[in-house]
């Protein structure tokens, strides 16, 4: 399986925004967007170094580093599966590897030697942290094929927090360590602040203010420092102010270290020999992008005669964007997936459009309401099959964000709208 299919399957399991039936017209549309997202932004927020000791590049979108109850145990978007796991592919023909082989070869390739134990980097973390006491510690040598990580509970006198670091190395011209301490896009989260420096020795940190819940429905806050070295050294640290992930209540205001301390924790020479332990990452292929205009942009075009004004718009490439909608009755997010016929598969999209609306001019189409990812948020779509084979996918929705809390009664795009924009006669100008 290629590695950006791998990193899709990955997300799916880890993320909760991809997790809706895979049968259902819409959520397949808005899921392969985010994933075409992922797989090029993966990092901004909950990339795991544990996933990256295993797929050799960024994690998921949320939590995973050190397990999804925040206990430190292996996370599943880590772990590949193994010949006798309940995840492993059927036995395959005579003479043919396993699916799952090549992976597990590959991971294989990427452990240390051991040098550095599990006991040792729990030395270093109780080391690094300042006062206090650490218990309830987990922790992988470099000899692991999860890759090395520490974490436990650490007690300052003023409440518990889980704190914790992952290890792994990137390939430091890649885009995955451009996108480990790249800030994450608002339209994806909604957070407090994040910078991202170079250091004196070349070194780039990203430090993030966040939440552990994009929707905030609990208190749990998640700072983050990230730096990946000329070296392709990668030191992912976490803290919480809660004693776990996930699951438990909060006991302080704010996780113990401040953004400073933060920033020394992560950037301490102690982990340079668990570091320099793990072989290099190989370089990464370089990504082609889908020529043609920004699809925040044909959107945007595809709105002017509307009169609703453009608060922002975030521009990922030719096949998926985000525009923020103000219309005076609070902000609302619109989107639009450009997903053209496959060369090697044409006509890709027929089957999700068996019983479709056709209209005159032989254009397919399908609409969707539901509900979206937090309490009380709406999201509306409209799905076209253009004669061509390309499949448009216009999204509204009563939130500012994909996760956030809805900030109007409904979205401000309404259906009737976004079917005009969807079946609108610019898309030939447009070149689809």
């Amino acid at each position: 399986m290629p590695f950006e299919d791998e990193l899709g399957e990955a997300l799916r399991r880890v993320g909760d925004g991809f997790t809706a039936d895979g049968r259902d017209l819409v959520g397949a549309g808005e899921r392969r967007g985010r994933r075409l997202v992922a797989r090029r932004r993966a990092a901004v927020v909950g990339g795991s170094a544990l996933a990256l000791a295993v797929i050799g590049t960024a994690g998921a979108y949320t939590g995973g580093l050190f397990g999804s109850d925040g206990s430190g145990g292996p996370s599943n978007v880590a772990t590949a599966p193994t010949p006798n796991s309940p995840t492993a592919s059927a036995p395959s023909a005579p003479g043919n590897p396993k699916s799952g082989e090549g992976r597990d070869e590959a991971a294989k390739n990427r452990v240390g030697s051991g040098a550095v134990t599990a006991d040792q980097l729990v030395g270093v973390l109780k080391q690094l942290l300042p006062g206090g006491t650490v218990t309830e510690t987990t922790a992988r040598g470099t000899a692991e094929l999860t890759g090395p990580m520490v974490s436990g509970v650490f007690d300052d006198g003023k409440g518990k927090s889980f704190i914790g670091v992952g290890l792994s190395r990137v390939d430091p011209n890649g885009e995955t360590a451009a996108q480990m301490v790249q800030c994450p896009s608002r339209t994806f989260l909604d957070y407090d602040s994040c910078t991202s420096e170079k250091l004196s020795d070349g070194s780039t940190l990203k430090l993030f203010q966040g939440y552990e819940y994009p929707d905030r429905r609990e208190d749990t806050k998640n700072w983050r420092a990230t730096m990946v070295t000329p070296q392709g050294y990668l030191v992912d640290a976490q803290e919480f102010n809660a004693p776990a992930e996930k699951g438990k209540p909060t006991t302080r205001s704010t996780p113990p270290l401040t953004l400073a301390q933060l920033k020394t924790f992560t950037t301490s020479p102690l982990w340079l020999p668990a570091l320099t332990d793990l072989p290099a990452a190989p370089a990464e292929p370089v990504t082609p992008r889908t020529p043609g205009p920004k699809a925040a942009d044909a959107m945007e075009q595809l709105l002017s005669g509307y009169g609703i004004p453009v608060v922002s718009k975030e521009d990922f490439d030719a096949e998926l964007g985000y525009l923020v909608l103000d219309d005076g009755k609070g902000q609302s997010l619109a989107s639009l997936q450009i997903q053209p016929d496959s060369k090697n598969r044409p006509g890709m999209w027929n089957e999700l459009f068996v019983g479709a609306q056709t209209l005159p001019d032989g254009t397919k189409i399908v609409t969707h309401q539901r509900r979206g990812e937090s309490a009380g948020a709406d999201w509306w779509s409209v799905e076209v099959l253009r004669k061509n084979g390309t499949r448009v996918i216009v999204s509204a929705y009563n939130t500012k964000t994909l996760k956030g809390a809805p900030t109007r009664p409904d979205p401000a795009l309404t259906m009737e709208r976004l079917k005009e924009i969807a079946t609108s006669p610019k898309w030939t100008e447009f070149g689809y």
